[in-house]
């Protein structure tokens, strides 16, 4: 059984999701306040967050950062603000996706179950041992990376999107496909996150960023990984 932590200051809020999470055979946590949801975070496993934005004694932007240092657990974000850069700020800092004040539970609910599907290819994906390309070890199971013998550090959508890539070389996956894929959003209009996290990414294991030799850009198309260098 699936278990769910709400991170959420409005009572009505956390009673109608557990009404209908409950429903859904979802067992439930909650915390009303910032500081206490991100203790019950780190301290438990869960295997989805739903995280307010707007909290009293820890807000949800700052949650989340801590909490990607130290887990991966899903989260969703819920916003009352429905400017661009609160969207683009939940994705650069690892949220999995997010939804507005006032959502519909319908929504909400599916959701919930793309990102616990999502969750679950990639833990499929992480039973594959390690991929080795030019001096790139990319071991799926540990979530660790050595670029000739050295550790490289990559925040969880960076290898998110390298594990993808590098698991299908040759493979051109555009911008739209991976922010589907790796965010689960299939807006336009947000490809520039993809490309960001890209850039960063290619700074951590290119040598020369204006000649990759791992991600390659096909023009037109979007990126791959290079097939001809996969041992």
């Amino acid at each position: 059984m699936k278990n769910i932590l709400i991170i959420e200051d409005d009572p009505e809020i956390i009673k109608l999701l557990e009404i209908h999470l409950t429903d859904l055979i979802y067992t439930t946590s909650k915390a009303m306040d910032g500081e206490l949801g991100l203790h019950m975070a780190i301290e438990n496993d869960y295997d989805l967050i739903i995280l307010d934005l707007t909290l009293p004694t820890m807000d949800g932007i700052e949650i989340c950062k801590k909490l990607r240092n130290k887990k991966n657990t899903p989260i969703i974000m819920l916003t009352a603000k429905s400017e661009e850069i609160d969207r683009v700020l939940g994705l650069e800092i690892g949220a999995d996706d997010y939804i507005t004040k006032p959502f519909s539970i319908r929504e909400l609910l599916a959701r919930i179950k793309a990102v616990m599907r999502r969750t679950n290819i990639q833990e499929k994906q992480q039973n594959a041992t390690s991929i080795m390309a030019e001096g790139l070890h990319i071991d799926i199971e540990k979530r660790k990376v050595l670029l000739k013998d050295h550790k490289i550090e990559l925040s969880p959508k960076e290898f998110e999107l390298l594990a993808l890539m590098a698991s299908n070389p040759g493979r051109n996956y555009t911008r739209t496909e991976l922010l589907n894929m790796i965010w689960g959003y299939n807006f336009e209009g947000y490809e520039h996150t993809v490309n960001s996290h890209i850039n960063r990414l290619r700074a951590k294991i290119e040598s020369d960023m204006a000649n990759p030799i791992f991600i390659l850009t096909t023009w037109g198309v979007g990126y791959k990984f290079n097939e001809d260098i996969v041992v």
